[in-house]
Parts: C-alpha cells; sequence; structure tokens
C-alpha cells in the first residue's frame, strides 16, 4: 500500500509537470507557492493600476495637443486682429474700408468663441466653463493638463472675443483713442495665449516623461511577475523526464514483485 502510495505521488508530480510545461505557467495552485502566489497577485494589481494610469496620460496628451492646436489658430487670429487694428488707425483709411475691417473683426470675435467652446474628445467642453478638469496620472500625480475657458481666453477679466468686438466698434467709428486701447489690448491677448500655450506644452511634457516612466515600470512588472509565474522550461522538462523515469521503474518493479508466486518466495 505505502508503494502504490509513492507512485500515485510520483504520478501526480508528473502530471502537474505536464501541466506546467503546456500552460508556461509555474504556479497553478495558491498553495504551490504562497509567498510568489502573493506576490504576484500584488503585481497583476499593480499593473491593472498602471494600464489605467496609461488610458489617462494618453487621454491627457490627446487633450493637450487638441487644446494647443485650438490656441494656435486663436493665435493666429488675434494676429490677423492686430493687422486690422493698425490697418484702421491708418488716417488715410476711409469709412468704407473701416466699415470693411469692423466686419472682418467681429468675424474674427466669432470664430474665437467658436475655439474656446470646442468638445474635447469625451464629449464635454474641452475648455471647461468652471474649474480645469484634474485628471490623475499615478498614485502621486494628479493635474489638468488643459486651462480652464477663462484662463485661456480671458485677459483681465474679460473675454478675447469681448474685446475685439469693442475694437470692431472703434474701427467703424474711427475713433483714435478707443483704436490705441484697442492696439493694446490685442497686444495684451495675443501675449496671454502665448503664455496659454507654454502652459499647455509644459503639461505636454509633463506628460510625455510620465508616459515614458510607466512604460518602464510596466517592463519591469512583466519581467517580475513572469520570473514568479512562468515556468523554466529547460528546467521543467528536466524535471518531468527524471520523474517520468522514477514513475516508469517503481512501476516496472512493482509489477515484477507482484508476479512472484509463493513457490517463488519459498524457493
Amino acid at each position: 500500500m505505502r508503494e502504490i502510495a509513492r507512485q500515485s505521488r510520483l504520478a501526480s508530480d508528473v502530471a502537474n509537470s505536464q501541466v506546467q510545461i503546456s500552460t508556461g505557467k509555474r504556479i497553478q495552485r495558491t498553495s504551490d507557492d504562497p509567498v510568489a502566489a502573493a506576490r504576484a497577485a500584488n503585481i497583476r494589481a499593480r499593473q491593472s493600476d498602471g494600464t489605467a494610469w496609461a488610458r489617462n496620460v494618453g487621454l491627457g496628451t490627446a487633450l493637450v495637443n487638441q487644446a494647443d492646436t485650438a490656441l494656435a489658430s486663436v493665435s493666429n487670429l488675434l494676429a490677423r486682429a492686430q493687422e486690422l487694428t493698425l490697418a484702421a488707425s491708418n488716417p488715410s483709411t476711409n469709412t468704407s474700408d473701416r466699415a470693411t475691417l469692423a466686419v472682418e473683426m467681429t468675424a474674427i470675435a466669432d470664430e474665437i468663441d467658436v475655439l474656446s467652446a470646442s468638445k474635447s474628445a469625451l464629449g464635454g467642453p474641452l475648455f471647461s466653463a468652471t474649474a480645469p478638469m484634474a485628471m490623475r496620472f499615478d498614485k502621486d500625480t494628479v493635474f489638468a493638463p488643459v486651462p480652464s475657458r477663462s484662463a485661456a481666453f480671458d485677459v483681465a477679466g474679460t473675454a478675447i472675443s469681448t474685446q475685439l468686438r469693442s475694437a470692431g466698434t472703434a474701427i467703424a467709428a474711427g475713433n483714435v483713442a478707443q483704436l490705441s486701447t484697442s492696439l493694446t489690448s490685442v497686444k495684451a491677448s495675443i501675449d496671454h495665449v502665448a503664455d496659454a500655450r507654454a502652459e499647455i506644452g509644459i503639461n505636454a511634457g509633463r506628460l510625455e516623461r510620465l508616459r515614458d516612466t510607466q512604460a518602464g515600470n510596466s517592463i519591469a512588472l512583466a519581467a517580475e511577475r513572469s520570473t514568479l509565474e512562468d515556468t523554466d522550461l529547460t528546467s521543467a522538462i528536466a524535471r518531468l523526464n527524471g520523474q517520468t523515469i522514477t514513475l516508469e521503474a517503481a512501476q516496472a518493479a512493482f509489477a515484477r514483485i507482484n508476479r512472484r508466486t509463493l513457490i517463488d518466495i519459498l524457493g
């Protein structure tokens, strides 16, 4: 009976080795290696967190790229608004020309309003009307990749588009003093948008560094988990061969012993 029990254990060991080789996983049950199984479970949880944070980094990168594109368009529009204001300030500009310039200035203000109301990939406002949307990018890093609408599109508490419409009114009226004020406000708006783009650029760089760090961590965790869970095929195959030989030898010896009769034993 003891021999039968021993051969059963050998057969079980052979079966376990075969499963480890076929699945590529060394740990089939927690009892196979409790310490390694616990460590592997912790790594799986960290990998799950890392996957979620990587998605957030990807989304944050998409948002800053979209916001930078929008503000680049605003910069171009403001440059044109500055040209219009300078042209209207020229004494040789007649009433008809000023009217045309004023219409274009109003159209620029409308375009900037459209850009300020851009929708993000999430379907909501790209530039939040309230506080900017903060996102978590790892366990220690939370920040808003895109500024709020007021932070990007307001100068001294007044929307850029409102200032441009005031400039359009001054252009149409030929108000020299108001045109001078409008030119100053347009220049301030250009500087303000440049600062907003610089902030977005800083956030983009930060997200890029986070992405690189997370990629490195992901590789390290995958390698550690593989060390804990995956089967070393060379060792496993050698062990399986040894177990198979031992089992076959035990079975053969047991069969020969069982073939002996009482006469053979007495003889």
